[in-house]
């Protein structure tokens, strides 16, 4: 049988040996939690709570600042001690709670259960939207925003990204393996929104396992299958993943709605299911800790709040003092300084290293071999991109397509030179996005 894919893509050693068959053990946090007003994309919420105000497990701590925008709630009952700024895994400074633990986990009542036939359109997006649900993948759009296209009756496919295709990281396999009604039942609540739509669950073929209990999740469900994908990275990119399944093609002034299609990622499913049926707000997240650094490789659900240091103290701490730990997977993850930083809604992995082969990697100028043309699964040419990121010729790269690359990092991984081809194509993108913006 034919395997669903695309164009492009590389095959970097997958590492999910560590911690793939490393069951999901639910962490309890310390007594410091640190809850960032930004922990999507849009408005960052605002605050609800003053120092000195008890709060509860579940309890909402601040709005949304706007339309694209998520609550907060807290992920343990205590006491405000700060609202200020604090420091969030890329370094940059943003506004915080900060909430005293007391160890008792009070909790606010979840919002009354609802059974999916009782409730309207309206009523899911809601419960998403007062859940503060958003895309767990990475992105952290607020997922009551993705669900609210100008018009629904056009999506046809509801893709739920199962193909874990980073290497390390394993969350979302533990998540198929050990969860899967829930993942069924929320792409059911989902599916309610799209009369028109067919729900699929895309699943690497590297994941033997996963698909085979999908596949029986989703027995006797109407409008929804499993799809089988070619191992390849980067499959589970967004616009790799529409490309894979349809055949339809997404760029950069396109949002995958105008290609029929809404995609969403295992967690963010789990999470919708608990928002629609449960009245449960997001508060906690499936994290891998993996790498050869570290003692214990592990799948953890963590609270969000809690910090980085003590995800990796409950793993045994390391082997050897590593010389790189990355928030996220090798491939689009990037470079940590600092464990006293908290696990937002988007944190997904901590993989840790005992050696940074990349910083030891000597560049030698390009032989125009056409591998990162090969390997780039937006069909560009990423050394001549290169070029004129280190020309600073912002309208070269323009004309050139620079903003359709997708920065999966291909491109940098196929070189032979060693060419920082991804790190130079990302900054002219920011650069170029930024001089549009304007």
């Amino acid at each position: 049988m034919a395997l669903y894919t695309f164009k492009g893509g590389v095959h970097p050693f997958d590492g999910k040996k560590f911690s793939k068959d490393m069951p999901i053990v639910k962490l309890t946090p310390g007594k410091e939690l640190v809850f960032l007003m930004s922990q999507h994309i849009g408005a960052p919420a605002k605050a609800t709570v003053k120092k000195g105000d008890r709060v509860l497990v579940g309890q909402q701590i601040a709005e949304a600042g706007g339309f694209v925008s998520a609550p907060v709630h807290s992920s343990v009952s205590g006491t405000v001690t700060k609202v200020e700024k604090r420091r969030n895994a890329v370094g940059d400074m943003v506004d915080a709670v900060i909430v005293e633990n007391d160890d008792l986990y009070e909790a606010v009542p979840d919002a009354e259960k609802a059974s999916l036939e009782s409730l309207s359109k309206e009523d899911i997006i809601e419960r998403i939207k007062t859940a503060g649900v958003v895309g767990m993948g990475g992105a952290g759009f607020p997922t009551h925003v993705k669900l609210s296209p100008k018009e629904p009756d056009k999506i046809e496919y509801v893709l739920v990204n199962g193909a874990e295709c980073e290497p390390y990281l394993t969350s979302d396999y533990r998540c198929m393996i050990e969860h899967p009604d829930e993942i069924v039942a929320g792409l059911e609540c989902i599916l309610k929104l799209f009369d028109n739509a067919e729900g699929v669950i895309c699943i690497e073929d590297n994941k033997p396992e996963a698909i085979a209990v999908m596949e029986r999740a989703v027995q006797g469900h109407q409008r929804m299958s499993v799809a089988t994908m070619k191992t390849k990275y980067p499959e589970g990119a967004e616009r790799c993943l529409i490309d894979a399944i349809t055949g339809r093609k997404v760029n950069s002034k396109m949002l995958p709605a105008d290609a029929g299609c809404v995609v969403d990622n295992i967690d963010t499913v789990i999470a919708v299911h608990d928002a629609v049926i449960l009245g449960r707000p997001l508060i906690s997240r499936i994290f891998t800790i993996s790498g050869d650094a570290i003692a214990n490789p592990r799948n953890y659900e963590v609270p969000v709040g809690m910090s980085y240091q003590e995800i990796i103290d409950d793993a045994g701490g390391f082997k050897e003092k590593p010389e790189k730990l990355i928030s996220g997977g090798p491939m689009m993850g990037f470079a940590l300084y600092d464990l006293n930083i908290p696990v937002t809604k988007t944190s997904g992995a901590i993989t840790c290293f005992l050696e940074d082969t990349v910083s030891k990697q000597e560049e030698s100028p390009c032989i125009k071999c056409g591998r990162c043309v090969r390997g780039c699964p937006a069909r560009l040419e990423p050394y001549k991109l290169c070029d004129l990121a280190e020309h600073k010729d912002m309208e070269g790269f323009d004309k050139a397509y620079g903003l359709e690359c997708v920065e999966c990092g291909s491109c940098s991984f196929s070189c032979p030179a060693k060419r920082p081809l991804a790190a130079n194509i990302k900054a002219m993108r920011r650069t170029l996005m930024a001089s549009k913006r304007k």
